[in-house]
């Protein structure tokens, strides 16, 4: 969530540099000669704006936004219209399959696969104890809390103005105990299904609005974390005054997002009155549908890209179609209006991506290896388990010496680094190969930087220091699937190995297997099938040994070659 607040305000970023000259810190936007020492790198940094454009291209088979900050582009969303993302949608499901052995359960939501619901995601489900026995067969309540991404701080306060106890959870039920196979439970995916892993649920329901996250189920108020903590305290007043009425004839707790800190009364109770007309529509279809049923989805792409992304050091929104740009501000005047005059329709004859040169960008993305501009490299590595980045310099020599040399290329992989991570989409576990620096300053440089850079990026990480291999452990958040992910599938020739064998290898497999064939049966003739270069390679390097086995076994050998078969492809037929 980001800070939408007046066109004035600016991003604080906080910048630092070494001059390999003299080997001293200056604060300053570029680098710069003799200032200060490295014990005051931490003290004396310069503030610089970042300025932010967003450009939608839309077509009707697919939607692709791109971030560009200071010129480059540094996060591509997609959503194509037969594949969109599943996150925030909320489901009518039914419970196939518990497993106590894992305090979990599948539930079928109607997708290809199972969906996975954990106990944590279940308990503690207050609310459900409370309902009539007919209501909880039909479909549990979600659980009270609130989503991983939000800290709630508060509780509404009573008629007295004294605040309330707020009531401790049970000890955690086995999942066992709280659900059986068959019921009906209202559900709301969490994670994207990812590979081969179904979707992650929770049954803690929240809706988020413009400025609030609505809990139905709980009774919080809690403010955004990146609201300064003084404030804190009046913004939860004022949305306790307007979400909970006299006689407290409604129920349900609220998140106050990082934008509504400069919200007016009147913007707040529109998001309220929506919030909660959107969640009695949600009830009413949960009583009609059968299990398996979707009951509520997301805003797409376009409209997220205002509700998440518009902050204000974004300057412009183009689109490049007059009819989505029509949509797109009709919604952005009922519940964005703060947006409406960053929107522009984009005319121009050159495709709106081509003004960055954004396709270029993704092809490179989709790259092992990233070049830097010092003459390094970088090669990222995505497995099922992490992520690995090794820094190379490659044909950077430097002109002083060695350290210097390692120094400014990890100074710059640090900062393309943590822009190939949001570039890429890339989460879970990172580890991150630095050259191997001997300076204990120029390791905490390089590493002040890193964070640096990782601090812009709006999923959240964690960053660890060098270890003793001088290797640095990170992690960021798994949102949605990577680009690679998204855009590519496993390579059919090598199954996703990354190689094959050579045609030579294939040659002599060929040939142990005639012979394996040629001793339990007795044909008239092989004849072998592949692909065209282990043909010519049997016709020319190989043909003394075919000819050798031929005559070892008596029997001919004959070739054909299959344009369609892979290099490790081959059939022998027998006739």
């Amino acid at each position: 969530m980001r800070r939408c607040g007046p066109a004035t305000s600016v991003a604080v970023i906080r910048a630092s540099w070494v001059c390999l000259r003299t080997r001293r810190h200056r604060c300053s936007v570029r680098p710069v000669c003799g200032c200060s020492d490295t014990a005051n790198l931490q003290n004396s940094r310069q503030t610089i704006a970042m300025s932010q454009d967003i450009l939608i291209n839309w077509a009707p088979q697919e939607t692709r936004v791109a971030v560009v900050e200071q010129g480059a582009v540094q996060e591509v969303h997609l959503e194509r219209t037969l594949e969109r993302g599943l996150v925030g949608n909320i489901y009518l499901g039914k419970i196939s399959r518990v497993l106590p052995g894992m305090q979990s359960a599948f539930i079928d939501i109607g997708l290809d696969r199972a969906a996975f619901l954990h106990v944590a995601d279940l308990m503690p489900n207050i609310a459900a104890k409370h309902a009539a026995p007919r209501e909880r067969s039909q479909a549990s309540v979600p659980a009270e809390g609130v989503s991983e991404s939000v800290r709630v701080e508060g509780a509404f306060n009573g008629d007295n103005g004294s605040s309330n106890q707020v009531l401790k959870p049970d000890p955690v039920l086995p999942i066992e105990r709280q659900i059986f196979e068959g019921q009906a439970l209202m559900v709301q995916v969490l994670k994207d299904p990812i590979g081969t892993k179904g979707a992650r649920l929770t049954a803690q329901i929240s809706i988020a609005g413009r400025l609030l996250v609505f809990l139905p189920q709980d009774n919080h108020i809690g403010v955004s974390q990146k609201i300064p903590p003084t404030q804190r305290e009046a913004l939860r007043q004022r949305v306790l005054g307007l979400a909970v009425p006299q006689d407290r004839s409604v129920t349900g707790g609220f998140i106050l997002r990082t934008n509504a800190e400069d919200a007016t009364d009147e913007e707040l109770s529109e998001d309220i009155a929506y919030l909660r007309k959107t969640w009695q529509r949600i009830k009413e279809a949960a009583t009609r549908q059968p299990a398996a049923t979707l009951l509520h989805e997301d805003l797409n792409l376009m409209q997220r890209v205002l509700r998440d992304l518009v902050s204000a050091q974004t300057q412009s929104i183009r689109i490049d179609s007059r009819e989505q740009f029509g949509l797109l501000q009709a919604f952005a005047s009922e519940f964005m209006p703060d947006t409406v005059a960053k929107l522009q329709v984009y005319t121009g004859e050159r495709p709106i991506f081509d003004l960055f040169n954004i396709d270029e960008d993704i092809v490179r993305a989709l790259s092992r290896r990233v070049d830097l501009k010092s003459g390094g490299y970088l090669v990222i590595d995505q497995t099922e388990a992490l992520t690995t980045v090794d820094v190379n310099t490659g044909g950077f020599v430097g002109a002083r010496n060695f350290d210097d040399t390692v120094f400014r290329t990890n100074l710059e992989a640090a900062q393309t680094i943590a822009r190939q991570l949001r570039l890429r989409n890339l989460g879970g576990i990172v580890i991150v190969d630095f050259i191997d620096m001997v300076r204990e300053d120029h390791r905490d440089s390089v590493l002040t930087e890193f964070r640096k850079q990782l601090a812009r990026d709006r999923v959240k990480t964690m960053t660890g220091g060098f270890s003793q291999l001088g290797l640095v452990e990170m992690t960021r958040k798994r949102t949605r699937e990577s680009l690679a992910h998204m855009l590519s599938e496993v390579c059919p020739a090598c199954s996703g190995k990354g190689v094959v064998k050579t045609a030579r290898s294939v040659c002599y497999d060929i040939l142990r297997e005639i012979l394996r064939e040629a001793r339990a049966f007795n044909p008239r003739e092989f004849r072998v099938v592949a692909s065209a270069k282990v043909v010519e390679l049997f016709l020319d390097e190989e043909s003394h040994h075919l000819a050798g086995l031929s005559d070892f076994i008596g029997k001919p050998i004959s070739l054909q070659s299959e344009s369609s078969m892979t290099q490790e492809q081959y059939d022998i037929v027998l006739l």
